[in-house]
């Protein structure tokens, strides 16, 4: 029908400007990216209306599709913060990361992924993770080495890691949702609310359903007495807060790559 498909819009330097930043971050949260737009229009265009977000991205994408690459927006499965990863959908996620990390760094990767996957709180603990150094394909590696390449995946915001113990990053799971559902289907967990891939959240001690933290939070809002929306038998969990922007910009705004966002700006 007329009027409900969305033209293809025109790439400027602003736009190109914005895709070269993002492609050096890898992910970022939702208002460092509208920091970010801003930022490439008082570069290349300081007349021009800065364009809504949503609109701004499609405009990338469309030439992007193409390619096989899209910018992606998610949202973090701790608080629910909204971010955005520039995704490359021609090649399997992993083999990505090749450019970044060795043969037997990638295999530690894969084999921290089946772990964290296979959990049922979504984490694996760092000792079990470097249990599987030597099963390693490749050059091998020592419980040392392996435990700094752990911190290259959360430098590079692959892992999260929380006292001891990886989940996945939120870059992680956008980019690599697809890949996780077709390699460990009999594992893999769906969040009853919005049918995404779930990795860490709550679940029904009565029926078994489980919920993203954010899903939880907005599902039981302001409810005194939360109930399992399948079986209807009493939600025993804590109820997390809505993730509320006004909020966090009041706070100080995000705080994840605020330092280096500002280092690259130039």
């Amino acid at each position: 029908m007329q009027g409900t498909t969305r033209r293809t819009g025109v790439m400027t330097d602003v736009h190109r400007r914005f895709l070269q930043l993002l492609m050096t971050h890898g992910v970022l949260e939702e208002w460092d990216v509208k920091r970010l737009q801003k930022h490439c229009y008082q570069v290349h265009d300081r007349s021009a209306t800065v364009e809504k977000l949503e609109d701004f991205i499609h405009t990338i994408n469309s030439v992007l599709g193409s390619l096989y690459i899209e910018i992606k927006k998610g949202v973090t499965e701790d608080d629910g913060r909204p971010i955005y990863a520039l995704v490359n959908l021609a090649t399997t996620p992993i083999s990505k990361m090749a450019t970044d990390f060795a043969e037997n760094e990638l295999d530690l990767f894969r084999k921290a992924l089946e772990l964290i996957i296979d959990s049922e709180t979504g984490f694996a603990s760092s000792t079990n993770i470097l249990n599987l150094v030597d099963q390693l394909k490749g050059k091998k590696m020592r419980k040392k080495e392996a435990e700094q390449v752990l911190q290259k995946f959360v430098q590079n915001k692959w892992l999260i890691e929380k006292e001891g113990e990886f989940t996945l990053h939120g870059r992680a799971i956008l980019e690599m949702e697809q890949h996780i559902r077709e390699v460990h289907p009999d594992a893999v967990k769906t969040c009853s609310i919005c049918h995404g891939l779930l990795v860490q959240g709550q679940s029904c001690e009565t029926c078994g359903i489980r919920m993203h933290l954010p899903c939880v939070a907005k599902y039981f809002q302001s409810n005194p007495e939360p109930r399992c929306p399948h079986c209807n038998d009493y939600w025993p969990h804590e109820i997390p807060e809505v993730f509320d922007p006004e909020k966090d910009r009041e706070a100080g705004g995000s705080r994840s790559n605020r330092r280096s966002l500002r280092a690259r700006q130039h």
